[in-house]
């Protein structure tokens, strides 16, 4: 696809392909703490109770004192010391997303007063990205144009063909100034990351609050340092997998989930001209990207229909426009643009470095020409593209340790809250990594659709078991599935 997928995309899934005998102890993580320094983010956010500071944490686990990189963090500090109970670490997503202003941003998006007051909210750019010690795969122009999932596949011709721009972006990762890096930026090694800010921040434990991809690193974290986990907060889950195969191919099933909302928004507003039932509306999707395909218009090809409608429908918000760029396409007349994100390179690299490096990934182009004619069939509204072949199928076989493996062993301290209709981090994902957890998890389930609950959502029923859980720590006595509220 030409533009990226949403920036709270989900997630990443540690791999096997090394000797159990690998596996880095997490124990080797309890270094002597650094101090921290804490400073103006930048000039431009001098005015910003939000700070910033560096922390030096290995590049190889397995050796400590050999080269080290530099993790970029944030603070809000708490504006009431004697309510504050410690640190609540979060994570945004990605992988390969900045989190150094995701403090302020759950602040400004509506985070209780009662859990600022609670914590320190902590922010921080996982390595290999943004203002922490960068990854890059080299990616050109047109590279980064390509997005994240591979270009529809309608034939087993269309997946052999995209084996050679996956085969490229392989190779150049492999070979990039920053290879040195690629074998170690893993989500296993952003969580032992997050446990050397907990001890240089003097915390004996720290709580979290992750979404999407960041409730793997989440839930890696709590497998991996138990004992120094408080209360554990995961936000639209993958499964117990990560990002991996499994999890690439769900955004098919995520996409159909949640269409009905879109293709039901439609029907009500007949001035859009898309249709009058959700019906009318679905064929409307697939005759625009059979059109689009055939003729794009005005730099929109089916490609990027079907990516910048699986990007709107993160959020009701987005409904409106998205109809109305359907219309525009429909009717050919001019289109709003779409200009690149910002970052778009490192962003890439990072995702490519952590998704291919966590897990393996079928490594033939003729099991990926199978999984993309059984997805086109099940799932057609995205499944040609996102069963596609991508660089991971291509990357070094070498990988650094065995995956971790996500269970029920470890003090119940985990909540899960969950959209029933969530197109990024489907339903069905996020169940089995609540059944993996077993006895350690709570699950809230709320009755709406899209990308993220807390604190964003409208679900005051499901909101509010978070905010109970941060600041009492008391959770449902049971699974919790919340009805539908009307939006505010």
């Amino acid at each position: 696809m030409r533009r990226t997928l949403p920036l709270a995309l989900a997630a990443t899934a540690v791999a096997a392909s090394a000797m159990a005998a690998t596996a880095i102890p997490a124990s080797v993580v309890a270094a002597t703490p650094d101090t921290v320094r804490w400073g103006p983010c930048s000039e431009k956010a001098a005015s910003s109770r939000l700070e910033c500071a560096t922390l030096n944490v290995p590049l190889d686990y397995r050796d400590p004192d050999g080269r080290q990189i530099e993790i970029a963090i944030s603070r809000l500090a708490s504006e009431k010391p004697s309510q504050r109970r410690g640190v609540l670490l979060t994570n945004p997503g990605g992988p390969g997303i900045t989190g150094l202003g995701y403090p302020a941003a759950l602040a400004a998006s509506g985070l209780p007063r009662k859990v600022l007051d609670s914590y320190d909210v902590i922010g921080f750019d996982p390595r290999g990205v943004g203002r922490s010690t960068p990854v890059t795969c080299d990616l050109t122009p047109e590279q980064q144009k390509r997005g994240n999932l591979p270009p529809y596949a309608h034939t087993a011709a269309d997946v052999a063909r995209e084996a050679g721009n996956a085969r490229t972006v392989a190779e150049q990762c492999a070979s990039s100034r920053t290879a040195w890096m690629h074998p170690h930026t893993t989500t296993a090694n952003t969580a032992r990351d997050m446990d050397r800010i907990r001890a240089a921040l003097g915390e004996p434990k720290l709580s979290y609050l992750g979404a999407s991809y960041g409730t793997y690193l989440g839930a890696v974290y709590t497998t991996m340092f138990p004992g120094h986990s408080d209360r554990i907060v995961l936000d639209s889950s993958l499964g117990p997998g990560g990002y991996d195969v499994t999890a690439m191919r769900l955004f098919a099933r995520g996409l159909e989930d949640r269409f009905p909302d879109f293709a039901a928004f439609v029907a009500a507003h007949p001035e859009y001209g898309l249709g009058t039932t959700p019906k009318q509306v679905t064929a409307e999707f697939f005759d625009l990207a059979k059109r689009l395909e055939a003729k794009p218009v005005q730099g929109y090809d089916g490609n990027l229909f079907r990516g910048i409608t699986f990007d709107a429908l993160y959020s009701d918000a987005n409904m409106p426009q998205l109809a109305k760029t359907w219309q525009t396409l429909d009717t050919d007349r001019p289109t709003p643009p779409n200009p690149p994100l910002p970052n778009m390179e490192n962003f890439m690299s990072a995702r490519f470095s952590v998704l291919c490096g966590d897990s393996r990934w079928p490594e033939t182009v003729r099991e990926y020409q199978r999984n993309v004619a059984v997805d086109r069939l099940r799932h057609p509204m995205l499944g040609g593209s996102s069963a596609g072949i991508g660089p991971c199928a291509f990357w070094p076989d070498k990988r650094v340790e065995p995956p971790v493996r996500i269970g029920d062993r470890g003090p119940s301290n985990v909540l899960m809250v969950q959209n029933e209709r969530d197109p990024g981090t489907p339903l069905a994902g996020a169940q089995k990594l609540r059944r993996a957890f077993g006895k350690r998890a709570t699950m809230v389930t709320a009755d709406q659709g899209g990308h993220g609950v807390y604190p964003f959502g409208a679900n005051t029923c499901a909101n509010d078991a978070v905010t109970a859980f941060l600041t009492t720590g008391q959770r449902p006595a049971r699974d919790l599935a919340c009805a539908a509220e009307p939006s505010r």
